[in-house]
């Protein structure tokens, strides 16, 4: 945690830098660059120094073996020129892409694309030689691409291409919202915080937001096995991926507005506007619920990243419960709606309850297919245990059996979670060190 603070406190200095000496980057992609580069690259340096991620048993890494290939790195060049090249083709097929959206995000990728597919060179063949287990997914890609099936599985295949997935349609979305954030940090008149506790809320509403997102478009960049942040394996299961993507654009939009429109009625602050003391209990309320969402983000450092397993997470909040961000998040949602306070009538009010305690239902499916997920790990299934019997939430667990992990045959094919991999070799190795690894809230 010392480490991403620091990087954060290096960060938010370069906000401060930019609003004041950095016109001209303020209104271009630039300042965006500046931001993410000033958070990612502290962490990666004291990581470097004082946690030696190379060395954790996950990376696969042994830099006294020298065994380099140069043959070896090419066909694992092939695969990954490949999967990169499959990314551009998906963003080019789906007219999603092709709106001004996402124009920021494309301007960037278009400047480092060029650069990141030469640096490539040099960084798979410095890994090929210090891996235990050359032979990885991209090697296999490029081998099967080559016509060689001896030695290529499938499922590594398919795993690949799930992390590439992942990196694809989450990167450009955070990459986008975050630009939005930061834009409003950058113009945001100082001088309204001393005027209302409104400004007060909207400034500190968006700037924890920042937080998250800032973390979250590092980690969606920052998977790399030099610095232990790769992707071990990804979400396998269609209903993982669906109760995952039904929160964000576009599904969202269209769930949200056919079937689960819970919040077209006024929220929290019109029904306290009269009443400034309780405007002003009631927002706090909100923004320490959102503090703890964001403060479940933070220890990631660079390895956040839906969908994914990279690594067991059990410090900060994570401390208390397997899933903080959740948490917060929902209990924010209903003292933001407010959906029991809808004036038109008592049903209307039940009937909008109703669709929230849905929203929240979704929610619990994501917990549940990231705990199956992540249970073939055995350090996970301990910490789940764990929790069990000592989280902050242990109780619910005793009054409620259906809440305890593990539970039903549904999510872990009985009492037991395996702990059998999803992928063999190096890929699905077990970090034994829990600090700054992606966590189990948002694996």
């Amino acid at each position: 945690m010392w480490i991403n603070l620091i990087a954060l406190a290096i960060s938010l200095a370069a906000v401060v830098w930019l609003r004041e000496y950095g016109q001209d980057f303020a209104v271009r992609t630039q300042s965006l660059v500046v931001v993410a580069v000033a958070l990612a690259l502290p962490i990666i340096v004291l990581e470097w120094l004082f946690l030696k991620p190379y060395r954790n048993p996950s990376a696969g890494l042994d830099f006294r073996r020298k065994n380099h290939s140069v043959r070896r790195t090419l066909v694992k060049l092939l695969g990954f020129y490949l999967a990169v090249g499959s990314v551009v083709f998906v963003y080019w097929l789906f007219p999603e892409y092709h709106g001004s959206f996402y124009d920021n995000y494309f301007a960037v990728a278009r400047a480092v694309l060029p650069w990141w597919m030469l640096l490539a060179v040099p960084y798979f063949y410095l890994l090929d030689g210090a891996m235990r287990e050359p032979k990885d997914s991209y090697w296999q890609l490029g081998s099967w691409l080559l016509g060689n099936r001896v030695g290529v599985s499938g499922k590594a295949v398919g795993q690949l291409y799930l992390g590439w997935l992942v990196k694809l349609f989450f990167l450009p979305l955070m990459f986008v919202y975050l630009g939005n954030n930061l834009n409003t940090l950058l113009n945001f008149d100082v001088a309204r915080l001393f005027g209302s506790f409104k400004a007060v809320f909207d400034f500190t509403f968006n700037f924890l937001f920042y937080i998250d997102l800032l973390f979250v478009t590092v980690g969606y960049v920052c998977t790399l096995r030099l610095f232990d942040s790769h992707i071990r394996t990804a979400e396998p299961s269609f209903l993982g991926w669906g109760v995952a993507l039904i929160g964000y654009q576009p599904f969202w939009s269209l769930f949200s507005g056919t079937y689960l429109k819970y919040d077209d009625a006024p929220a929290w602050g019109y029904w306290f506007w009269e009443t400034p003391m309780m405007y002003g209990i009631w927002g706090t309320g909100i923004l320490l619920l959102i503090a703890i969402y964001v403060w479940a983000s933070i220890p990631f450092g660079i390895r956040f990243s839906n969908l994914t397993h990279r690594g067991i997470l059990t410090n900060g909040p994570y401390r208390f419960t397997k899933h903080p961000a959740y948490v917060s998040k929902n209990l924010s949602w209903w003292m933001i709606s407010m959906p029991f306070m809808v004036s038109a009538s008592g049903p209307e009010a039940l009937r909008h309850s109703l669709l929230l305690l849905l929203v929240n239902f979704i929610y619990f499916m994501r917990a549940r297919t990231e705990e199956r997920h992540l249970s073939w790990d055995p350090t996970y299934v301990a910490y789940a245990r764990y929790i069990e019997q000592r989280g902050l939430f242990a109780v619910l667990g005793r009054w409620f059996p259906a809440l305890r992990f593990g539970h039903g045959r549904l999510f872990y094919g009985g009492e037991s979670a395996s702990a059998e991999p999803l992928v063999s070799g190096a890929s699905s190795s077990v970090s034994s060190s829990p600090s700054n690894s992606a966590g189990p809230a948002r694996a």
